[in-house]
C-alpha cells in the first residue's frame, strides 16, 4: 500500500510491528487517530487509509488503548463509518451533536466475562529495540513534520521501550556548561563535538540533530541531558541564528521542551544509538586463527636460535695443560 502524506513512513511501522520482541502497535495506533482528527474534514483516499490502518490495529491492542481512541473519535464528527461501527459507536444524527457509545452493562466488568490480555507484559517498558527497528524509527523522525514530530515524541512516553539510562549528574552538569560556552560564541563545531562525545553519538549523527532546521532533535538530546529550560531558551536563540531570531520557532520549541518528558527524550536517544550500531561493527573485523594468510607481506621467517659450540671443541688451558 502507498503512504499518502497524511501518514507518511506508517507502512515501515506496520512491518515493524509484526516482529517479535517489539511491539508498538498501541503508540502506532494513537499517532495514527492523533494525526487524523487535527484536520476537520479529509479526502476519500485519506479516509480509506486511516480505516484500513486502524482496522487492522484495533482488534490487537490493549482495552486502555482501544477506549482511548474510542474517546478521541467519538468527539470528531468526521469519523468512518466502518472504524465507528469496529468500535461500537452510533453514527449521528441531526439532533446530535456527537456520536453515543452503547451502554455498558454491569457484566462487561465481571472477570468471568472480560478475557484476559497481556497489556500488562505489553506495557512493561523493558524491551530493547533491535538496530534495524532504531533506524526505522530515527527515519521515520527525521522525515516527519514539526507538529508529527511533536505527536511521535507525546507517543513514545507510553511506547513500551527501554530508553538509554540517564548520564552522570557530574557529566552532564560539565556539558550543559561547556554548551552554553559554545552557543554564547556561536561554535557550532565544538559544540557538536561536545554533545556528541557526552551522548556517545557518532558525528555525523551529531552534526544532523545540531543543524536540523526544526530542532525537535536538539531538544530532545538535551533533554536527556537534563538541561533546564532557561538554558535551552539560551541555545536557541545564540547557537541558530535562523531559529534565534524568530520568535515564533523559539517560543514553539520552548513549549515543546516543557511539555517533553525525560523518558521520550531517553528512548530517542536509544533509538540514535542503535542505529548507528551496525555502522560501528562494521569497522572491526574479528581476528581468526588464518588471518596471517590474508596479509599483503607474508610474516617475516624466524631464525633458529645459534647453538654454542660444545665446550670439548677448546682445549683446556692452566698448569696442568702448561705442563710438558
Amino acid at each position: 500500500m502507498t503512504a499518502s502524506p497524511l501518514f507518511p513512513g506508517f507502512d515501515g511501522l506496520m512491518n515493524l510491528s509484526r516482529r517479535e520482541g517489539v511491539d508498538i502497535r498501541p503508540t502506532l495506533l494513537r499517532v495514527i487517530t492523533d494525526l487524523y482528527v487535527q484536520a476537520p474534514t479529509h479526502s476519500e483516499e485519506e479516509a480509506r487509509q486511516f480505516v484500513e490502518l486502524t482496522s487492522r490495529l484495533i482488534d490487537q491492542v490493549d482495552d486502555a488503548t482501544r477506549a482511548a481512541v474510542r474517546a478521541r473519535l467519538a468527539l470528531y464528527p468526521a469519523t468512518p463509518v466502518p472504524v465507528m461501527r469496529q468500535l461500537g459507536l452510533k453514527p449521528s444524527h441531526p439532533d446530535q451533536r456527537v456520536p453515543l457509545a452503547p451502554e455498558i452493562g454491569a457484566a462487561a466488568f465481571s472477570p468471568a466475562t472480560r478475557p484476559a490480555t497481556d497489556a500488562p507484559a505489553r506495557l512493561a517498558p523493558n524491551i530493547s529495540m533491535q538496530p534495524a527497528d532504531a533506524a526505522e524509527i530515527v527515519d521515520m523522525f527525521f522525515r516527519a513534520s514539526s507538529s508529527d514530530r511533536a505527536l511521535i515524541l507525546d507517543n513514545l512516553s507510553e511506547a513500551p521501550l527501554k530508553g538509554s539510562p540517564r548520564l552522570p549528574a557530574a557529566r552532564a552538569a560539565r556539558c550543559i556548561e561547556a554548551l552554553e560556552m559554545a552557543a554564547f560564541v556561536a561554535d557550532v563545531e565544538n559544540f557538536t563535538l561536545e554533545l556528541g562525545e557526552t551522548l556517545i553519538l557518532p558525528w555525523k549523527l551529531t552534526t544532523r540533530i545540531v543543524n536540523d532546521n526544526g530542532g525537535e532533535p536538539l531538544a530532545c538530546a538535551s533533554k536527556a541531558l537534563g538541561m533546564p529550560g532557561y538554558i535551552f531558551q539560551r541555545l536557541l536563540l545564540f547557537l541558530r541564528p535562523e531559529i534565534g531570531t524568530s520568535v515564533q520557532a523559539v517560543y514553539r520549541l520552548s513549549r515543546l521542551y516543557d511539555v517533553l518528558s525525560e523518558r521520550s527524550a531517553l528512548i530517542m536517544l536509544a533509538a540514535w544509538r542503535g542505529s548507528t550500531m551496525p555502522a560501528t561493527r562494521a569497522k572491526y573485523r574479528p581476528a581468526l586463527y588464518d588471518d596471517e594468510r590474508h596479509r599483503a607481506r607474508p610474516p617475516a621467517q624466524t631464525r633458529p636460535p645459534t647453538q654454542l659450540p660444545h665446550t670439548d671443541a677448546f682445549p683446556k688451558t692452566g698448569t696442568q695443560g702448561s705442563a710438558r
